[in-house]
């Protein structure tokens, strides 16, 4: 019986870790994708309002 329980725990504790694994690329992947997207919009002068700009 207790062979069992320590078997369960240990399947629920990989899991647990392979999904916070998962997570964690997956909020790299995001924070990384709104990086690039700082980043290109800092070097594309179109959206930046300029005392000559003509509407």
């Amino acid at each position: 019986m207790f062979a069992i329980i320590i078997t369960w725990i240990g399947a629920v504790l990989g899991i647990t870790v392979l999904l916070v694994m998962a997570f964690g690329a997956f909020v790299l992947d995001f924070e990384d994708a709104l990086a690039d997207r700082r980043r290109k919009r800092r070097l594309d002068p179109v959206g930046v309002e300029s005392p000559t700009a003509v509407p």
